[in-house]
């Protein structure tokens, strides 16, 4: 099991999502990567990634101005 990191920061929607999706390709069950990223909608594209996807959202922090964090268990 491993932790991968991933900056999304400066990248609009749907990059940060689509940079994700890449990434799965390369995690392995029980690897978790964690996200940073500064789009607005980056919160419910990653809750709703995770649902069709079937990976679990551990959590999402507010980094302040503007920027969140997530990790995502896969």
């Amino acid at each position: 099991m491993s932790t991968q990191m991933l900056d999304c920061l400066g990248l609009k929607c749907p990059q940060p999502t689509l940079k994700v999706t890449v990434m799965a390709t390369k995690m392995k069950p029980g690897d978790v990567l964690e996200v940073a990223a500064d789009c607005g909608t980056f919160e419910k594209d990653i809750r709703d990634w995770c649902g069709r996807s079937k990976k679990t959202l551990l959590w999402i922090k507010d980094e302040g101005g503007g920027k969140k964090k997530a990790q995502i268990k896969f």
